[in-house]
């Protein structure tokens, strides 16, 4: 099916899709989006949650704990336990040092890859957004928080 309006195929005519199980498409979304960008991480020797760990590092001049770590990144796609063995490499590979108070300190190498992946993560960020305006986003992205309250669930992201 093609929207008359922005020229896009879609899968099925809207009187269908108003019909469609949110749980597939939000499963499906999930899926395509977040397998190419870890594809895109991996591409570069790099794991999402090791990611998300520098990202964490690098706006924390005093470092951060693994607890605080933890804390702030446990909900994230539900990695929780498999976090510790990601700080671990992420300090294996130099990317960050810890401290005898057990702070990870991103290194100047880590500080460079974190660098080099934010620009990777605005380029996948615009790919993934083309044709979708900000207005479009956002009603998007509260429609689906609306149906996470409606069935009792709660999402935020940090």
């Amino acid at each position: 099916m093609t929207s008359s309006d922005t020229g896009i195929r879609y899968s099925h005519p809207d009187s269908e899709l108003a019909g469609q199980p949110i749980g597939y498409w939000s499963w499906a979304a999930h899926k395509a989006v977040v397998g190419h960008i870890r594809e895109a991480l991996g591409r570069h020797g790099v794991t999402q949650p090791q990611w998300w760990i520098l990202a964490q590092l690098a706006d924390a001049g005093d470092g951060r704990t693994r607890e605080e770590l933890t804390a702030v990144l446990g909900g994230y796609l539900d990695v929780g336990g498999l976090l510790e063995p990601e700080m671990d490499a992420v300090v294996a590979r130099g990317w960050a040092g810890q401290d005898r108070a057990e702070r990870l300190r991103i290194t100047a190498e880590g500080a460079e890859l974190h660098a080099e992946l934010a620009r990777l993560q605005r380029s996948l960020r615009a790919q993934i957004h083309d044709g979708i305006d900000d207005e479009e986003y956002v009603h998007a992205l509260k429609v689906l928080q609306r149906m996470i309250r409606n069935v009792g669930g709660h999402a935020w992201h940090h």
